[in-house]
């Protein structure tokens, strides 16, 4: 009895942690707190796959000339890549020199909303 009780406990608990899991940013480009040339494009790539009606970022300029400012939203398209685990930004102009901050949102399959920040610079 031990022997099938204990293999299915531990097969139930994996079952449900891995249902618990959310959407973590691995990786962003630009980087965080990065100073980088005019970026075409931002792109964050998750853990996992997003459902694309329900994810989305914002770009908005904090800075210009050393001098911090009120967010100004800039104008950018969101979307999930082909390979369903990125979002990417596309600004419909070039971003000016500059303080930056990305305020991301995404969903799962989990259907949990998970949300962040991060800023970068443009020289």
């Amino acid at each position: 009895m031990r022997r099938i009780f204990l293999p299915t406990a531990i097969a139930i608990l994996g079952v449900a942690s891995a249902a618990q899991a959310h959407p973590k940013l691995v990786t962003a480009s630009p980087a965080a707190n990065a100073t980088v040339a005019k970026p075409a494009r931002v792109e964050l790539r998750f853990s996992e796959k997003l459902m694309p009606k329900f994810s989305g970022a914002d770009l908005m300029m904090t800075g210009h000339g050393g001098a911090t400012h009120a967010p100004m939203k800039v104008t950018a398209t969101a979307a999930v890549a082909g390979d369903g685990s990125t979002l990417v930004l596309t600004p419909k102009a070039p971003l000016a020199p500059g303080r930056y901050t990305v305020a991301w949102h995404v969903v799962s399959s989990d259907t949990h909303r998970v949300a962040g920040n991060y800023a970068f610079a443009v020289k």
